[in-house]
């Protein structure tokens, strides 16, 4: 009996690769077209797969299903993680000038003057550190662990000086009575 594709790979048969991509690539390819948003997506989505499938091809066992269902089933699975991974990415626009839009939403509501110049005020009130991983959360849109990486602060800390911060600004810019028992417990 001839050993299959998967299992050409799996021994280090450099021209199983090939033959491997020759034969189910139309099959690769036609399920990641139907489950991506877009034929760049998909492509990169293949090349995903295949490269799952050269570095898993051991893991495939012939007396449990045959290839051709055993490759659709890894190129299923990882096309949802790519959905799924999609679907948790937030899609968010970075702010080139964070001043400029600043002043243009300042300009467009004549009440937002007052209220900006107040939060500016209390955010300069800060501790540098917790300024800093503010602007980098709140403006730049950065996650706890990029912030976390980029200042090379552990998570915990960096977590904490956000929530701390927010805290803060909370208890200062809530009208009296209204910033909660955790807002009025912030020190200055």
């Amino acid at each position: 009996m001839t050993a299959s594709v998967l299992e050409r790979i799996a021994a280090g048969e450099a021209a199983a690769v090939n033959e491997c991509m020759r034969t189910y690539g139309g099959l690769v390819w036609s399920l990641a077209l139907r489950m991506s948003p877009g034929r760049a997506d998909a492509e990169d989505a293949v090349q995903e797969v295949f490269m799952d499938l050269w570095r898993n091809a051991g893991a495939y066992d012939p007396a449990k299903s045959p290839e051709k269902v055993y490759i659709a089933m890894i190129a299923r699975r990882r096309l949802i993680d790519r959905w799924r991974s999609r679907s948790r990415r937030l899609e968010t626009e970075p702010l080139e000038d964070n001043e400029a839009t600043l002043e243009q939403v300042a300009e467009a509501s004549p009440g937002i003057n007052a209220e900006l110049a107040e939060a500016m005020a209390v955010i300069d009130e800060l501790d540098p550190e917790q300024r800093e991983v503010i602007h980098m959360g709140v403006v730049q849109g950065m996650t706890h662990s990029e912030i976390a990486r980029e200042t090379g602060k552990p998570l915990g800390t960096v977590k904490t000086q956000i929530r701390r911060g927010l805290m803060k600004i909370r208890a200062r810019l809530a009208p009296d009575g209204e910033g909660g028992e955790h807002a009025r417990g912030a020190e200055w």
